[in-house]
């Protein structure tokens, strides 16, 4: 039993970790309440100008982007991850955890590489002049890349193993009984797919669109590159072009709004439908055999999106640096590499020790409040960096004015931007973006502990701050690594809000590669986006590995 003393002195700690997590929540949605209270703010003069310019330009293509996009990697990560899982044809071992690897790459460095593989005096383009003795454009047809579709075609090579993954998931742990009593009333492969599987998957197939959606909302390299006008890339012009810091604050909030629209369509859309399943849900269930021309079908359906999202580009970009070393591998990229390498492991560090602070005072105190607060602060995954830019900058913008007036007045000096233009600004806007990334994974990994250690630590006399260290620390390591990864990897990626928050002269491999393919020196960029990719196979080897275990796991239970 606990004395009355240790029981307030745990109150008191309760108490305190309580505290911790909502000023944790209020300061991570702090950004997120900036830009939503910019819509009462008076700017009719220039949405009016917007209106009539570009605004419907804006809404119009992201629609069809979105539109694009996801019937894309609807049809690639569904297709390829039942062909994966559900049937048996030579090399499907191999594509299982090959399917995988676009995921690393990020969809603006396939726009470059793709844009000088095919523009006009690519190499695609001059050897069918040679073949066929073309002399002009005018004397054939070839699509431009540089295009809403081109876009399209990027976002779904690099973003459909979302869809892949989730949706062979889902197909490994659905209920023999179910497909076999598929089979057993004549359905063939196909039936079986669409009338038993494919429903049965759904919930797992629209959260992975939810997030290609999110992604494509996210990006601006791809849509800036390619020409394409979307919110995007209006609210990094509207702010930095026009400067308009109000209307760019609300063309944020109207994206916000449109991200907060899919996630109300995706929970509306499973609003009281259920997913049970009963039997044994193992993935031994007996896999269709294809041979001949289909297993042809199903071999060439796999590779073709491995080899276009990423075996073609990464070996482009790879001859490129190598043939091009002294023009790649200048000092400049490794003081670019130094500055992503900061800013992602202080980010990965910081996101890792804010998560569990959440996941902790959550699991002591498992109020509505700590839920809600938790919530609160992880849900910025869901918003784009651009908006997240807009939201940051604005407060501290703020803060920063305040501060000189006061010295100004007070003291007759002036203190200038103390802290607008700094890392410190561009690693919480990573924050705010990536802390759902390591909250998940560190409550997941939390939630594996028997609340049982925790009686006994507190018997012992073990605070929760002491329980924690000495703990359940040492057994979560995994997922703590795990969980630094991720968001080391994202952080090594982001674009937008880099692209406007970063200091002056503080250029990260990303911000680097865009700036080289904006002004058409793709060899320049070659090292950076190799450099970015390979970073980003970290987690992609990891979750093949995940998968490789969790179905050596189920035969041996079998």
């Amino acid at each position: 039993m606990l004395s009355w003393q240790q029981s307030k002195f745990l109150r008191s700690e309760f108490n305190g970790w309580t505290v911790a997590v909502g000023a944790i929540a209020l300061l991570i949605a702090a950004p997120v309440l900036c830009v939503l209270s910019s819509v009462f703010t008076d700017a009719t003069e220039i949405w009016r100008h917007l209106a009539t310019t570009v605004l419907w330009d804006y809404i119009a293509n992201s629609l069809w982007l979105a539109i694009g996009v996801g019937l894309g990697v609807l049809v690639i990560g569904t297709g390829t991850a039942w062909l994966a899982t559900m049937c048996r044809f030579p090399g499907r071992g191999v594509w299982e955890w090959a399917l995988l690897m676009p995921l690393a790459a990020p969809a603006y460095i396939l726009a470059y590489v793709y844009t000088d593989l095919l523009d006009y005096y690519g190499p695609v383009q001059a050897a069918l002049r040679n073949i066929f003795g073309w002399e002009s454009v005018r004397d054939y047809w070839f699509p431009n890349i540089r295009s809403l579709s081109g876009a399209i075609a990027m976002f779904v090579l690099v973003l459909y193993p979302y869809v892949y993954l989730l949706a062979r998931v889902a197909f490994l742990e659905q209920s023999r009984c179910t497909l076999e009593a598929s089979r057993c009333l004549g359905c063939n492969p196909w039936r079986s797919f669409f009338r038993v599987a494919l429903p049965l998957a759904r919930p797992s197939i629209v959260a992975g669109l939810a997030l290609v959606l999110m992604e494509v909302l996210n990006d601006f390299g791809t849509v800036q590159f390619f020409g394409v006008s979307t919110f995007t890339t209006g609210i990094y012009r509207t702010w930095l072009g026009m400067g308009q810091r109000v209307a760019a604050a609300q063309l944020a909030a109207f994206l916000l709004l449109f991200v907060l629209l899919l996630i109300v369509l995706e929970r509306y859309g499973r609003r009281q439908a259920k997913y049970y399943q009963f039997g044994n849900a193992t993935p031994l269930v007996q896999q269709f055999e294809l041979g001949g021309w289909r297993a042809i079908l199903a071999s060439l359906a796999c590779f073709l999106p491995v080899f276009l999202g990423f075996l073609l580009p990464v070996g482009f970009l790879l001859q490129m640096t190598l043939t091009n070393l002294q023009k790649t591998l200048k000092p400049q990229f490794w003081e670019f590499a130094s500055h992503s390498l900061i800013l992602s492991s202080l980010t990965a560090v910081l996101a890792v020790a804010i998560a569990l602070i959440l996941a902790y005072g959550q699991r002591l105190q498992p109020s509505f409040f700590n839920r809600l607060a938790a919530r609160i602060a992880s849900m910025g995954y869901a918003i784009p960096g651009s908006v997240i830019a807009v939201g940051v900058l604005i407060p501290v913008g703020n803060i920063d004015n305040a501060i000189d007036r006061f010295a100004r007045a007070t003291f007759n000096v002036s203190t200038g931007l103390l802290f607008s233009g700094t890392i410190t600004v561009l690693i919480f806007a990573y924050l705010v973006r990536f802390l759902a990334v390591s909250f998940n994974t560190v409550e997941s990994s939390l939630a594996k502990i028997k609340p049982s250690l925790d009686d006994a630590a507190r018997s012992l006399g073990r605070a929760p701050a002491e329980a924690l260290v000495e703990i359940h620390t040492p057994l979560m390591a995994g997922g703590l690594l795990t969980a630094a990864m991720l968001v080391f990897v994202d952080a090594m990626k982001e674009l937008p809000a880099t692209l406007v928050i970063r200091p002056f002269n503080f250029d990260t491999l990303a911000v680097q590669v865009y700036n080289y393919a904006s002004d058409e020196r793709l060899v320049e960029a070659s090292a950076p986006s190799l450099a970015i990719i390979l970073a980003g196979l970290i987690p992609t080897i990891f979750l093949s590995w995940q998968i490789a275990r969790s179905k050596i796991k189920n035969k041996v239970q079998s």
